[in-house]
């Protein structure tokens, strides 16, 4: 399980465990800089190769010769990056909203933005994004709460810049959609009728892997596996038991 940010922790796909009551392994891990892991005061060490340096060292550590790979939105980049490298083992997919272009993110935040109440001030447009395309449960589940409490700012603000909407790191021009055809394992796509990471963003994922899922969560913005969480995990464990061939 990769978790978002960058700059994110584990804490709040700990309900994807219940995965789990399906004979399947699932490990969670915090990323590096965050969370629980090593924070280490170095902007040098915020690049893509490190995070996928960690991953490869997750797999190894814990023998993880074959696994499925779930990412969600940076997570889901980082998926994304590691399967460009074509790595043994890998069985499937699961992409939970995620971006194929930062430019293209950028230029869709600011057009939700743009949507906001007018009259809000900095923070409040934040708490207004987040209310609307990030997570529609009110109140939030303490699980985010507990992850913000444990959020790597200098990996975030490294790597993508000060919030959702303002992409000023070293991702801004980080852009995969010509390389998608790359994927060549089975991959499920999830995300949310009001995510920020809206169907325009998530259609050239879709049309650029080829014979990827599509599934829309009616009722959830950027957290369906929070938001609608039973038929989450009925969905992502059909699409294992299918890609295992015992359904």
């Amino acid at each position: 399980m990769l978790h978002g940010g960058p700059g994110g922790c584990h804490d709040p796909l700990e309900g994807l465990g219940a995965l789990a009551e399906q004979g399947r392994r699932v490990v969670l891990y915090d990323q590096l800089g965050s969370g629980e892991s090593s924070r280490a005061d170095d902007v040098e060490l915020w690049t893509v190769e490190t995070f996928i340096d960690q991953l490869e060292s997750v797999r190894d550590g814990l023998g993880l010769d074959e696994l499925h790979l779930f990412g969600s939105s940076w997570g889901g980049m980082l998926a994304l990056e590691y399967a460009f490298t074509r790595p043994a083992g890998l069985g499937s997919l699961i992409l939970n909203s995620t971006p194929t272009s930062a430019p293209h993110w950028a230029e869709e935040a600011l057009r939700l933005h743009a949507d906001l109440p007018p009259g809000l001030d900095e923070k409040q447009a934040e708490e207004e994004f987040k209310r609307r395309h990030i997570i529609r449960i009110d109140p939030e589940p303490e699980v985010l709460a507990r992850a913000r409490a444990k959020f790597g700012t200098q990996v975030y603000e490294t790597m993508w810049g000060p919030n959702e909407f303002t992409v000023t790191g070293t991702l801004k021009g980080w852009d995969v959609i010509p390389r998608l055809r790359e994927v060549d394992v089975p991959t499920l796509i999830t995300s949310g009728r009001y995510d920020e990471c809206t169907p325009r963003l998530v259609e050239p994922l879709h049309a650029g892997v080829a014979g990827s899922e599509w599934v829309l969560f009616e009722d959830s913005a950027h957290m369906a596996y929070l938001e609608e969480t039973e038929r989450y995990l009925q969905v992502v464990g059909g699409f294992l038991d299918r890609v295992e061939g015992f359904a």
